[in-house]
């Protein structure tokens, strides 16, 4: 009977009438503004932390095997790769891709600039799928098993500074035990608008950065055990990230290289750990602004409902005359805030979800990549997430709705059949 009434009351010609209240209309609006602040600052705070995820990532990949005494400053000891170490941790769950890389510092020359940078020698089964999506200029290196490449992958901030362009040549200076000095050629340019990175990675063939330190022998088959700085490990699913690296961790404690080194195994999270803290502390600022947009949101509904009450208390008279309860009553109108509330919602619903489509497509916000890491507002939106915004606010905005509900209990009957 309840929902009935207030069904009745919703799509009735009266009830057109009084939603066109200005506080019942308030009511509305500040709800589905509320919706939007609310899908938006999820939306976007979402797809601003996957993309710095993915960039750190991108640089990094999700998980680093290294030489347990290896130090941080790029300088780093080999540890020698085996198909059998390969093979254990290709066949451990939720890891989908294993490759070696290999880093030395080095001082890049040209116009009688000079630069500092770190030479990254990937392998042919290396990953471009990241810097394909952000390369501005020629392409990714093509790098066999049976050739020597003098090919480079460099950002376009380094070739700005250094005045470079696509097939130019430079020459780099490697810094080891002694100085050596190779030419490198400009295959392709990529910008990420991640300083940190784009200012100091360099990728190259890795035969050459395990040519320069040493790590290969005259007519020796570099793959049939290859000394390099270390495996990057790339897995399925981000969320279980942690576990993987500890699975990970206990499957090669104890383990040593043919050469006796430990391994050493780190996530992305370890490495980077202020970039991936910032990123937490996001989550805090989405909370604070979900929490005020829902009190206002809440509060509104809450004033037009006692509008709502009062306008109708020659109704809620009859209806206690003729022998209705007072929840029963109560009932009615926090049915028909529901229906109100779910007008709301609609609106809401339709401007967000219609920004964030435009914005996916289009990019017409645009930010200071210099400032914000990228040239565009992301937007990153689950179905979950959606599904669980529009639940949350319809829930709590009904439970905030039920106190001033008991105001039905306040109004006698003799005197509301009266009242106009």
């Amino acid at each position: 009977m309840p929902f009935f009434i207030a069904k009745r009351l919703f799509f009735s010609q009266k009830e057109a009438q009084l939603e066109s209240s200005p506080a019942i209309r308030i009511a509305i609006i500040s709800m589905a503004l509320g919706l939007v602040v609310m899908v938006l600052t999820v939306a976007i705070m979402s797809g601003f932390q996957k993309e710095v995820r993915n960039k750190v990532i991108g640089f990094g990949s999700h998980i680093q095997v290294t030489r347990l005494s290896g130090n941080t400053n790029y300088e780093t000891q080999p540890i020698a790769v085996s198909d059998s170490l390969l093979d254990a941790l290709k066949a451990t769950p939720n890891v989908r891709h294993v490759q070696a890389y290999a880093t030395m510092p080095a001082l890049i020359k040209s116009n009688d600039l000079t630069q500092g940078v770190l030479l990254k020698g990937v392998d042919s089964d290396f990953d471009w799928s990241f810097l394909k999506k952000n390369l501005t200029a020629g392409e990714v290196l093509h790098i066999t098993p049976d050739s020597l490449g003098s090919q480079v992958v460099i950002s376009q901030s380094v070739a700005d500074k250094m005045q470079l362009q696509l097939g130019d040549g430079f020459i780099t200076y490697l810094m080891g035990d002694r100085i050596k000095a190779r030419k490198f050629t400009i295959a392709g340019i990529y910008e990420t608008h991640f300083p940190d990175y784009d200012n100091l990675f360099i990728l190259t063939d890795i035969q050459q950065i395990q040519r320069l330190n040493g790590w290969v022998g005259v007519g020796v088959e570099v793959r049939a055990l290859a000394l390099v700085s270390g495996l990057e490990i790339l897995v399925d699913d981000y969320e279980q990230l942690d576990h993987t690296t500890e699975e990970l961790l206990f499957s090669l404690s104890g383990q040593t290289d043919a050469m006796g080194n430990s391994f050493y195994v780190q996530s992305i999270k370890q490495l980077n750990p202020m970039i991936f803290a910032w990123l937490d502390v996001l989550d805090m600022n989405v909370v604070v602004i979900l929490l005020l947009m829902l009190l206002v949101a809440g509060f509104s509904m809450i004033s037009g409902l006692l509008i709502i009450i009062l306008e109708r208390a020659n109704m809620i008279g009859i209806l206690k005359a003729m022998g209705e309860n007072d929840t029963n009553i109560r009932q009615i109108f926090l049915h028909l805030s529901v229906f109100l509330m779910a007008k709301g919602l609609f609106w809401g619903n339709l401007i967000a979800l219609g920004l964030c489509f435009i914005q996916k497509q289009f990019g017409v916000f645009k930010l200071d990549a210099n400032n914000y890491y990228m040239s565009e507002a992301p937007v990153n939106l689950t179905f979950s997430a959606w599904l669980l915004i529009n639940l949350g606010v319809l829930v709590c905005t009904l439970l905030m709705l039920i106190v001033p509900s008991y105001l039905v209990a306040k109004i006698a009957p003799a005197k509301s059949i009266r009242f106009e």
